[in-house]
């Protein structure tokens, strides 16, 4: 499993350095919108070989440092406003008319909404500090309505420290960066299974909820909220 991981790295490593050498600073911001609209090209790669290939070795300076976490949250906010305008469009609308094949019920969508409205906004903000759940935040956020200035504003700020730190790591260490990726691919795995779990979880609660409601039409009103 470990080595079929460097080989997509590689592959992905080699994609990353061609878009930079073509686009340079433009390409920071293409290729985190790609990564924010859920598609799996980790920010992990993109911005420490910023730091290098459009900074450290090019001579320059922190302040291009600072540049680059600036371009990589811009790309963050595009993608990210992408997957919200979907979520948004089709998310909604298609968990209301399909939600029981994915075990949620029409009345839990709309509290679940009503959960995001109440907190999502530091949801919003604290995902887009973590692997991998920063990727997809955008689709309940989509999905529950958030204020779209909110949405662009927490995501702007959370994406930010994010893109500099990851810039800053590639600037220092150089063609060293793959130390940076050593250091922080031991958390992917743990991330990912606790995700499983969690999504285990959810589905066992919801398959009994299911059942339930199925019995007693008025049981999913007065069970707690999903989320």
């Amino acid at each position: 499993m470990t080595g079929a991981i460097h080989a997509i790295e590689a592959i992905l490593l080699g994609f990353i350095t061609q878009v930079y050498h073509a686009m340079g600073w433009p390409g920071v911001v293409f290729l985190m919108a790609v990564e924010s609209a859920a598609i799996p090209l980790p920010s992990e790669l993109i911005m420490p070989l910023a730091g290098w290939l459009l900074v450290q070795d090019l001579g320059g300076g922190m302040w291009l440092v600072v540049l680059a976490g600036f371009y990589g949250a811009l790309g963050n906010l595009l993608g990210s406003l992408v997957a919200y305008w979907v979520a948004l469009k089709g998310g909604r609308p298609l968990l209301r008319k399909y939600g029981r094949y994915v075990l949620l019920t029409e009345d839990e969508v709309v509290r679940a909404e009503v959960w995001f409205n109440k907190h999502g906004d530091w949801a919003v903000f604290f995902s887009r500090l973590l692997p991998v759940v920063r990727t997809f935040i955008s689709i309940p956020a989509g999905i529950a309505r958030m204020d779209l200035r909110k949405f662009a504003v927490y995501t702007f700020v959370g994406s930010f420290p994010w893109s500099l730190g990851l810039a800053y790591g590639g600037y220092l260490l150089g063609e060293n960066w793959e130390t940076l990726r050593a250091a922080m691919r031991p958390f992917d795995i743990p991330i990912l299974l606790v995700l499983a779990l969690a999504v285990s979880w959810f589905v066992r609660k919801r398959l009994k909820a299911l059942r339930a409601q199925s019995r007693d039409p008025g049981a999913d009103r007065d069970s707690e909220a999903p989320l």
